[in-house]
């Protein structure tokens, strides 16, 4: 997917059917359990979507928000510049998104609440997820949130079938088992988080097959 050479229609194609796989496994489920109690009595939030691909995790926070009647400033930040042009056809004018391409680092001085990630864990190389986790540990006023697939033979054996059926892109079928192949298992994250510096981490399982990682202040 990462691929320069990939054409721009292909790419769009992928984040569209990745947003499909995603409702269909209920992915936004932890993001919005989790929403609840860290925006919880507050009547505005600012919150950073790290990763943010097709921009259909902010788009579900935006509406949870609206129906909520929270005041919400949404911010996804994408290392790929096709993404923020893909995320940006696909959403609605009137929903309070903004998508930047860039690192995230890069946003370090802005005030943020809340940071997130979907997906993206996985992704990262050990010493890029210690600095995501520190980073996030450092600006996150309210919390944050690792929303991430958890490592499983069922899934594995599983997510291949039910991308045949559902007919996804050959990339997303690709992709999928290659990320659940490569995503962590409960056990693994302490380690992890006590190199980062942090305490109070929880870390559980959401159905289905998903392992978050969150930190409520």
């Amino acid at each position: 997917m990462d691929d320069p050479d990939l054409d721009a229609n292909t790419y769009h194609a992928v984040l569209a059917d990745l947003a499909r796989v995603n409702r269909v496994t209920m992915a936004a489920r932890p993001t919005l359990s989790f929403l609840d109690k860290a925006v919880d009595n507050h009547a505005r939030f600012r919150l950073l979507d790290v990763g943010f691909g097709d921009g259909d995790m902010l788009r579900r926070i935006a509406r949870w928000a609206r129906k909520r009647g929270k005041a919400a400033d949404l911010v996804g930040i994408d290392c790929n510049p096709r993404s923020e042009a893909a995320a940006t056809a696909h959403t609605a004018p009137d929903l309070p998104i903004v998508y930047r391409t860039g690192d995230y680092v890069d946003l370090a001085d802005e005030p943020w609440d809340i940071i997130v990630s979907s997906l993206v864990a996985h992704h990262m190389s050990h010493d890029e997820l210690v600095a995501f986790l520190r980073f996030m540990e450092r600006h996150a006023s309210r919390g944050w949130l690792v929303n991430d697939l958890h490592r499983h033979r069922f899934a594995h054996w599983g997510y291949p079938v039910l991308a045949r059926i559902m007919r996804w892109h050959p990339m997303v079928r690709a992709d999928g088992t290659l990320s659940i192949a490569r995503s962590y298992r409960q056990h693994e994250w302490s380690p992890i988080l006590a190199e980062a510096g942090v305490a109070n981490a929880r870390v559980y399982r959401a159905f289905p097959f998903r392992l978050c990682v969150s930190r409520l202040r």
